[in-house]
């Protein structure tokens, strides 16, 4: 299909342009076609970032989206909340995500792809819309997009961090602070793939703040909000501190004598963001699982 560059799209980015000219596509996945070589301007494979001139003529091939290849699985699903635009969930801790390595069923995608038929298509791949993850032993609140539209909306807040994430953790030892903020760049460990690390070069920056709800003998209770949001951040962050999260597999270290073998004692309690069509401000809480309640009452 070929568009003509008017006088009112003069000087935006292509990727700006396309969006002009196909309202129901999301700029990511636009300039994803970008990118791949289906779009030529006079001709030409271009980048995004091209400002186009009046008179240009764009030429877009849009391939048919490709079908994810997952089962749909009926497992059930604690929703918190649902409509046409977003589903927001409490995962269980346990579930992965979404498909990988080694991990190809009883996903919380394959779960998903059974409740709903509308779902995000965004990067041309007709899937759930996973707008941000949390780890397998991870419990607690996540928010899936089911259309493109909703998952831009979404992603750009996670970017400039309007989406508010809130955890409430079980660190080891007594923190002294009552508050704090833990800036520090993570990257992947230098050899351990598994893993990520705080490294001084070449690390993304990763900020979490903190404060204590409670002090035990050798525990304490935190609350934990995300400026940003990157892999394994809180656990990183704690762990190089000296107070990993207890029951940690990966990073509370071996010679722990972990009081929960569940998995690490961490939930995503709390979730703010704005609703992409109605643009209110919405606010979801849930209170920490039963088996966090135990350790937290065993303690006591």
């Amino acid at each position: 299909m070929d568009y003509f560059v008017t006088y009112l799209e003069d000087g935006l980015r292509l990727d700006k342009a396309l969006v002009s000219f196909l309202p129901d596509k999301s700029r990511t996945y636009l300039a994803n076609l970008i990118d791949s070589g289906h779009c030529l301007v006079n001709g030409k494979v271009e980048k995004a970032s091209l400002k186009v001139k009046e008179g240009d003529v764009i030429s877009l091939d849009i391939p048919e989206p490709i079908e994810l290849d997952v089962k749909k699985e009926d497992i059930p699903l604690d929703i918190v909340y649902e409509d046409d635009d977003i589903l927001v969930i409490n995962k269980e801790q346990g579930m992965v995500v979404h498909p990988s390595a080694g991990h190809h069923e009883h996903t919380l995608v394959n779960a998903i792809m059974h409740h709903c038929d509308n779902l995000s298509g965004i990067n041309g791949v007709i899937r759930p819309g996973i707008v941000h993850r949390i780890d397998k032993d991870t419990s607690g609140l996540i928010c899936i997009a089911k259309n493109d539209s909703a998952h831009e909306f979404l992603a750009e807040q996670l970017k400039d961090h309007t989406m508010a994430r809130t955890y409430i953790a079980l660190a080891r030892g007594v923190i002294k602070e009552n508050s704090g903020v833990i800036n520090m760049p993570i990257g992947r460990h230098p050899t351990n793939r598994q893993k990520m690390a705080v490294v001084r070069e070449g690390g993304k920056e990763a900020i979490t703040n903190f404060k204590v709800l409670r002090r035990f003998n050798d525990h304490t209770l935190i609350e934990c909000s995300l400026v940003t949001g990157r892999t394994h951040q809180i656990r990183v962050h704690f762990s190089e501190i000296g107070h990993p999260v207890e029951g940690d597999p990966l990073y509370a270290g071996k010679n722990f004598d972990r009081i929960y073998k569940g998995g690490q004692l961490l939930t995503a309690v709390k979730l703010k963001l704005i609703h992409p069509r109605t643009k209110e401000l919405m606010e979801f809480s849930i209170e920490l699982p039963d088996y966090f309640k135990a350790i937290i009452d065993s303690l006591s």
